[in-house]
């Protein structure tokens, strides 16, 4: 059991090829404390791909600061895993480079959750000095993990958690061994790219998570690269702290250098490159990001965080209810006034030679 403490790092994904989400940037108040007081979670880079129903994130983590101790971050997933490796070396970099004049560096820093129940550990990996966990569970569950595990939650972890485990009940731990990064020779700054392989049917990227822990008035920065096998959507449109700066075919020189990387044979031939940038107040950021990865639907509104799945059920029911009256009234009305019609023709048709013969 671990006695250090515990933030929930804020995250931004990318899509590259059904879906590029890289997340480069965000400024970040609640720091990541070593259990030694010195080591922090300096920056945590992320990009989701998806392409042929599959999610790819490959995510970054580096630390500051000196000395051992723990500390760790914790990730929404929409589903689990079948492949946990180490990610690629520069993939993440060459994505900021091919759409920034200058690369910025990601800073997704926050804290955690808390409450009941017992969350299940679905994948065990160690990368470097990286401890990776995969937990299935409720927000109360998922925070008492963290408890058990020695980590420190924030006051709104619980609805934070619970907003996310209701779509989808799979989270990622990461937890930096800072001993362990000492004895391998990693110098602050260094990252340990993470590769998650998740199927599924549509990727979401999840934004609200980085105000975890701020105030409202406190303002999130991050980049959102998204890379679609075709010109996706994307749910919500742009509007005040969240816009589109890139948006065209991927050069094929990109994704020549973003397959060449490890583990990354996958990425398309063709895609549709696009960034978002995100500068927002956390008040603001009450939403996530829903892709639908070909263009042609409309992106999900669950996925988005602007109706939970129980309400959209009850949208969809809703529809289907009865109005009061059977949807087969309509047809007998139809059937009986046409029978009425055709039986007063025949009996129009049947009198007028009765009449003939009278004159």
């Amino acid at each position: 059991m671990r006695s250090s403490f515990f933030a929930v790092a804020a995250l931004s994904l990318a899509t590259i090829a059904g879906t590029f989400f890289a997340t480069t940037q965000a400024d970040a108040c609640a720091g990541l404390i070593g259990s030694n007081g010195a080591v922090n979670l300096g920056r945590t880079t992320t990009l989701a791909a998806y392409h042929n129903g599959e999610e790819h994130y490959v995510t970054s983590f580096e630390f500051q600061g000196t000395g051992g101790g723990e500390f760790g971050t914790l990730i929404p997933l929409p589903g689990v895993p079948t492949e946990v490796e180490r990610g690629g070396a520069w993939t993440l970099q060459r994505l900021v480079r091919e759409t920034s004049p200058i690369a910025r560096g990601v800073a997704f820093e926050s804290a955690s959750a808390g409450a009941a129940d017992k969350a299940e550990v679905l994948i065990e990996k160690r990368i470097d000095a990286l401890d990776i966990t995969v937990l299935k569970g409720g927000g109360p569950a998922v925070a008492t993990w963290a408890q058990e595990h020695g980590f420190r939650l924030s006051p709104d972890a619980p609805e934070v958690l619970d907003f996310y485990a209701q779509r989808s009940p799979i989270f990622l731990a990461a937890v930096f061994d800072g001993d362990a990064a000492i004895e391998r020779g990693q110098n602050a700054g260094d990252g340990t790219p993470v590769h998650l392989t998740i199927p599924t049917e549509n990727p979401w990227v999840p934004l609200r998570i980085l105000g975890l822990g701020k105030q409202d008035s406190d303002r999130v920065e991050a980049d959102v690269f998204l890379l679609t096998d075709e010109r996706p959507r994307i749910l919500p449109g742009i509007r005040r702290g969240l816009v589109k700066s890139y948006n065209a075919p991927a050069s094929d020189l990109l994704l020549s250098d973003l397959r060449a990387d490890e583990g990354m044979g996958w990425v398309p031939e063709s895609a549709w490159l696009t960034k978002l940038s995100i500068d927002s107040r956390v008040g603001d950021l009450g939403y996530d990001l829903a892709v639908d990865a070909d263009g042609k639907d409309k992106p999900s509104r669950v996925d988005a965080g602007f109706e939970t799945p129980a309400e959209a059920a009850a949208a969809t029911a809703a529809t289907l209810e009865p109005t009061g009256r059977s949807p087969l009234v309509p047809l007998v009305f139809l059937a009986l006034t046409g029978l009425v019609i055709f039986v007063l023709g025949l009996t129009i048709a049947r009198l007028k030679p009765v009449a003939r013969m009278r004159r």
